[in-house]
């Protein structure tokens, strides 16, 4: 059977001593943490590594012994191999590096010694970056890592997880004044530091006092008024802050060690801080140069152009459009009363002129809490000055969707049958001669006076699919804000090794007279699969309706509502 030793190669060119490491459960192979360097007393060695084992939850063993070959050591190797018997093992690894060769070789012996061979051929050195193992996190993330403390069942898994859990061993160093000395990939140069370390305590009262003041938030927004519950369902800027106040609320969550937990919330944390930051890049966009003026001053001739094109679009339908037949009585009523409203429309928005610079210097205000709060105040306004072209949609599908709905009833009269409203399903059923001729009467009228209705439906669903349209383009750039995982790419893109979706060898040494060995290195992770990892769960711009549910609403006349459901939850 083949045995495979995980080596780091930090210590390819350490002082002889002793190897630190751990027996693979389940699995032929071991992995060596660090080198620990003579002299030494072995009663301290057996302490220090018990007291490591027990703060790093690793069953940390001394694997057996290291050899460099060096000036005035001479009886160092069998020194070394006699210490097998202070530090009992079922096997004890006799690795030593010769000179003029690149390879080590390695010698197994058993645990009474009676026999010692030399198991070169079936021995294979795995050399790996300890640091980027150390810092790595393999995928898919499984539950064992999550937080349970059960031990993975892979081999590869159970390296990568014994060598993050042992940090508590890279604390000692080559270069501390002590009795006991060891070579690790800290050996370099250490990376602590203390700032980082402050910080880190600094979170926890500061995440405690924000989840304090947020649920004080929280309890506020969720007073039982029915128009503010109903407005803040509706309304996208008391959605986004209803979304922003849960993210805080996870960023105030006690602190977890598992890797998805610290994801979500660096992600959440970075996206916040970007949005803010977009979001004070606007606002001082906004307040420079009159630019709030500028914006002001032409809203109000947008919109008179805007009306003067509905009349003139509405003129049209008056008339003969595209050299169309209309009911020329009906065709008039509905032209009147929408030319109507647009009057109505027109003296509104000159009512409010004199407020609009102040509404926008206001609402230019909210870009301080990020970008997104801009664009869904921006979706909010957007309603509110296309409100008229809501309400001409929302006559005509229902007037449409009424003569839809008495045509389909007529129809069923006409074949004998009616629908069951208990049963949900359509029965027979007979008619007397009364019934079927007013029926047949109705359904002539409804028939003939469907053309103008279907046409004055399909023009305002055609201006309300553009606004809704712009909403949504609104709605999707807060959703991408909200949910990319900007943390995650940024280290899949400057530390691939953070995020690994597995490993690749390639040979690295082959020389006679040695063990076969071969360099493991980190395939990173997709950047498609970290999006879909790490994505911050949202809610939904709109409905989960599929395109042939959508095709039907159009066509039979239901009311198309671009507004967003906190109950529709997006992954």
């Amino acid at each position: 059977m083949v045995l495979k030793i995980f080596f780091p190669q930090c210590c390819n060119r350490a002082e002889s001593g002793l190897l630190v490491g751990r027996w693979i459960s389940g699995h032929d192979s071991a992995v060596v943490l660090a080198v620990i360097h003579y002299p030494f007393i072995p009663a301290q060695v057996k302490q220090y590594i018990q007291q490591v084992g027990a703060q790093s939850g690793v069953d940390l063993s001394v694997l057996g012994s290291w050899s460099l070959p060096k000036d005035g050591q001479e009886g160092m190797e069998s020194f070394l191999r006699d210490l097998s018997t202070i530090f009992p093992q079922e096997r004890w690894l006799q690795i030593r590096r010769q000179f003029g060769k690149t390879g080590f070789s390695c010698e197994v012996l058993s645990r009474d010694q009676s026999e010692q061979h030399e198991d070169e051929e079936k021995v294979i050195f795995v050399h790996y970056e300890q640091r980027k193992v150390m810092l790595s996190q393999l995928h898919p993330v499984e539950a064992q890592e999550s937080g349970n403390g059960s031990e993975p069942h892979s081999e590869l898994r159970q390296v990568f997880g014994t060598v993050a859990r042992s940090q508590p061993l890279f604390v000692l160093d080559r270069y501390d004044d002590g009795p006991l000395r060891s070579t690790h990939w800290q050996s370099e140069g250490r990376e602590a530091s203390i700032v980082v370390e402050l910080l880190k305590q600094a979170s926890v009262p500061l995440g405690l006092l924000l989840g304090r003041m947020l649920s004080v938030w929280t309890w506020i927004c969720s007073a039982r008024v029915f128009p503010l519950r109903f407005l803040s369902s509706k309304l996208s800027t008391c959605v986004q802050l209803s979304y922003r106040t849960e993210r805080l609320q996870t960023l105030g969550a006690p602190q977890a060690d598992a890797h998805m937990d610290f994801m979500r919330k660096a992600n959440v944390l970075v996206s916040v801080l970007l949005d803010v930051s977009l979001g004070v890049l606007l606002m001082s966009w906004l307040y420079r140069d009159q630019h709030i003026a500028m914006l002001a001053s032409n809203m109000v001739p947008a919109a008179d152009s805007v009306a003067q094109q509905l009349e003139e679009l509405l003129q049209w339908l008056m008339g003969a459009p595209a050299g169309l037949k209309m009911n020329r009585a009906l065709d008039q009523v509905l032209g009147r009363f929408f030319l109507y409203h647009i009057h109505l429309w027109i003296s509104y928005i000159h009512l409010m002129a004199p407020f609009i610079q102040g509404i926008l210097w206001y609402g230019g205000l909210s870009a301080c809490l990020g970008l997104t709060f801009a664009l869904s105040l921006l979706s909010d306004m957007v309603a509110l000055f296309t409100f008229h072209i809501y309400c001409f949609y929302v006559y005509g599908a229902r007037l449409y969707c009424l003569k839809i709905y008495g045509l389909s009833s007529l129809w069923r009269l006409f074949r004998g049958k009616k629908w069951n409203v208990l049963r949900q399903r359509v029965d027979s059923c007979s008619y007397d001669l009364d019934q079927l001729f007013i029926g047949t009467l109705l359904f002539t009228i409804l028939l003939f006076l469907l053309p103008t209705t279907a046409l004055y439906y399909l023009v305002f669903t055609l201006l309300r699919l553009v606004v809704v349209l712009f909403q949504g383009v609104l709605h999707l750039s807060v959703d991408f804000i909200n949910s990319f995982p900007l943390f995650a790419m940024a280290l899949r893109i400057c530390q691939p090794y953070r995020l690994a979706e597995g490993v690749k060898f390639r040979v690295l040494c082959e020389e006679p007279g040695t063990a076969l060995h071969l360099l493991m290195e980190i395939n990173p992770l997709k950047c498609s699969s970290v999006v879909q990892t790490y994505r911050t769960p949202t809610y939904s711009c709109y409905p989960r309706d599929s395109w042939a549910a959508l095709v039907k609403k159009l066509f039979i006349g239901e009311l198309i509502y671009p507004w967003r459901h906190k109950t529709t939850k997006s992954d």
